[in-house]
């Protein structure tokens, strides 16, 4: 029995889904559409079943909100942005992300669909049969590349502001969360931008997280709640915090498209102008004093109030 069934609609729901998606498409690939008014049209139609001008005249306040232009958002604040890219996709991430809160995004047979079509004209590139749940993040969108046949489940998060590539085939579990920069432990402000790759067929299990600059090579697999901190090599099973390899599948996989022993990363890059340079870490912090092996015999510690 296979895992998964079919999933149907009726006719004229299936029709209607296909003309809605169709018609976004086709707005969205216009060059003479601004897409700060289609996305609020097309929100103002899904959330209230109205068009935009009439809405704003009986309840501006929650008209006004749908409009991209009179919203902020998180990456429009970093340095390393790219202002004029993220206008372009501002709109298509709004649209997306309140689309997720309405019957539209929660329905597989609609959200997924229209999902597929707005990444589209989000990603740097995304391949054949994407399907992605709702609740899924990103940074800016525009530096995300995905492969064929990829499925991101629920509330996951993509932080792209680095670079990141998914390659074919990788199936990425609820609440996983992906980075592409990192913060000095020394000063937060002090950034680096690090590319990260999933290889093809990976599986990022339930709450686990990859940090920046990680290559998770192909057919790997990352455990439940796990953080990976150092590379995958091919069809490693690495579990634990941080995340250790235990297993290896013993499956052949021929033509890898990425193995970490031999990837080569795109170069570190510098998020904050103010830190040219990278913080050593290294040189300004201390490992903490190793336990005393008498603790917990019931003796006293140099440090014990007594």
């Amino acid at each position: 029995m296979p895992w998964l069934n079919p999933l149907t609609v009726p006719e004229d729901a299936e029709r209607e889904y296909a003309a809605f998606a169709e018609r976004l498409d086709v707005a969205l690939a216009d060059p003479s559409v601004d897409r700060n008014e289609l996305c609020r049209e097309v929100l103002a139609e899904a959330m209230y079943g109205s068009d935009y001008a009439s809405l704003l005249k009986r309840a501006p306040f929650a008209a006004l909100n749908l409009d991209p232009r009179n919203a902020s958002l998180e990456a429009e604040a970093y340095a390393v942005t790219d202002q004029e890219r993220f206008r372009q996709v501002k709109p298509i991430l709004w649209l997306w992300k309140n689309l997720d809160l309405t019957p539209i995004g929660q329905n597989l047979a609609a959200g997924v669909r229209v999902r597929r079509v707005l990444a589209g004209r989000l990603f740097a590139r995304v391949g054949r049969n994407f399907k992605c749940f709702s609740g899924v993040e990103f940074s800016v969108g525009y530096n995300l590349s995905v492969g064929n046949d990829v499925v991101v489940h629920r509330n996951v998060l993509l932080d792209d502001i680095g670079g990141l590539t998914i390659h074919d085939g990788v199936s990425i579990s609820d609440y996983v969360n992906v980075y592409s920069h990192t913060h000095s432990a020394i000063n937060p402000a002090d950034v680096t931008l690090r590319h990260t790759t999933i290889g093809a067929g990976v599986r990022v299990t339930y709450h686990a997280t990859v940090l920046a600059g990680v290559t998770l090579s192909d057919d790997s697999m990352l455990g439940a709640m796990a953080v990976a901190t150092r590379d995958l090599e091919p069809q490693q099973i690495a579990v634990g915090v941080p995340a250790r390899a235990t297993r290896r599948k013993l499956r052949r996989v021929a033509n890898l498209q990425v193995d970490a022993r031999r990837h080569v990363r795109p170069a570190d890059r510098k998020g904050n102008t103010d830190y040219p340079e990278p913080t050593d870490a290294a040189g300004e912090t201390v490992p903490l004093d190793p336990e005393p092996t008498n603790k917990g015999r019931g003796l006293a510690q140099p440090s014990d109030p007594c």
